[in-house]
């Protein structure tokens, strides 16, 4: 059983560990790009005649459309491709809104459903933990013993977590391999694996780490951390963003009816 430290300002759940329940958020722009960047006019950007230009389809958005600078949440600084793999996130980047999974509100997989601008929710019991994200309605069951290989991939993956001392962690793989790290083309493989780590700093403040393991696009397992933070008051509870109907013009309008 977790015994805090008087000081520690961190309360027990109802299975005795640290009590992660509550909606939380990141306060960072990991979404924009997980590396450290400068702003810049757009995501997505063309040639101009002296900088590159806003892509057109973009431009009528202005400062809406911009991106805002990054200091970023990789180890190390930058994400260790592969050459082949760094060329394809290079084209991701280059056709971000053609083919973000975001854009077209499908599902974010693991770990970007953490650091997307949304809250999510965390409910621990003695018996379960589960996840609830705003965004496209997602979540996350996590099995609290190792149900072996998933049985299908999926966009959110399959997880299972068990306590370290004070420390969650959580094992996630079965990806189909089709969601993407964040806007900026950054993205993985169906052999990801994903361990995250989730440590109460305090009542109000978790650390968050996922390392992430992919032999296929990577030369070497990496990590991200970032802090999360807990909403209080009226604020702690969860919106509803089930994005799916908002982009079915996009995704369908070229064969409706006339």
């Amino acid at each position: 059983m977790f015994i805090p430290n008087a000081f520690s300002e961190i309360s027990v759940g109802p299975d005795g560990k640290p009590n992660l329940n509550g909606v939380w958020q990141v306060m960072n722009r990991a979404n924009f790009n997980l590396e450290a960047h400068s702003a810049s006019a757009a995501m997505q950007l063309v040639e101009g005649p002296i900088v590159p230009l806003p892509h057109p389809d973009i431009l009528a958005l202005g400062a809406v459309g911009s991106v805002p600078a990054g200091l970023g949440v990789v180890e190390g600084g930058e994400i260790p491709y592969k050459k082949s793999a760094l060329k394809i996130r290079n084209q991701n980047k280059e056709n971000w809104l053609d083919k973000d999974p975001e854009i077209k509100c499908y599902l974010p997989g693991v770990p970007r459903a953490t650091y997307l601008p949304y809250a999510f929710q965390i409910f621990q019991s003695t018996e379960a933990v589960f996840f609830a994200y705003e965004y496209a309605g997602a979540t996350r069951n996590i099995f609290l013993q190792d149900p072996g290989e998933a049985p299908v991939d999926s966009w959110m993956g399959q997880s299972w977590g068990y306590w370290e001392d004070e420390t969650f962690i959580i094992k996630t793989s079965g990806f189909n391999g089709q969601t993407w790290l964040d806007r900026s083309g950054n993205f993985h493989s169906d052999k990801l694996k994903v361990t995250e780590k989730y440590k109460l700093i305090n009542d109000q403040v978790m650390e968050y780490e996922a390392t992430l393991e992919d032999e296929e696009t990577y030369t070497r397992p990496w990590t991200m951390k970032m802090n999360l933070y807990k909403k209080a008051g009226k604020d702690a509870q969860l919106q509803q963003f089930k994005c799916v109907e908002f982009v079915e013009e996009l995704l369908y309008g070229e064969w409706r009816a006339k």
